[in-house]
């Protein structure tokens, strides 16, 4: 499996944030990473297409909202809200403040 790459915080931009936040999918794929830390592909999928859910899993990772990791053929993604809250402080906290409560 190949392994992703991931900008350095330096590099985000809220063009690229808010583009990324600005899909129902990717919002509710942040809001439920926000909420269980850690989480494979197939547990945000909600029963979505694979191609769609890669789509969307690319989107965040260039825009700098998610970090994915491969172990075996496993994806494990994580929120990069530390880097995230140095970059643009309090951004990614009012955002999630304004969704629906996900309940994974």
């Amino acid at each position: 499996m190949r392994a992703y790459t991931h900008p350095a915080p330096e590099g985000f931009t809220l063009e690229r944030i808010f583009h990324a936040l600005s899909d129902p999918v990717r919002l509710e794929i942040v809001t439920r990473l926000a909420h269980m830390g850690e989480a494979t592909c197939g547990d945000l999928d909600c029963g979505r297409p694979k191609s769609s859910m890669s789509h969307h899993f690319r989107i965040l990772r260039e825009a700098g909202l998610v970090q994915t990791r491969v172990t075996g053929t496993v994806h494990q993604n994580t929120l990069r809200q530390a880097e995230l809250d140095a970059r643009f402080p309090g951004l990614l906290k009012a955002v999630l403040a304004q969704t629906e409560p996900i309940y994974a």
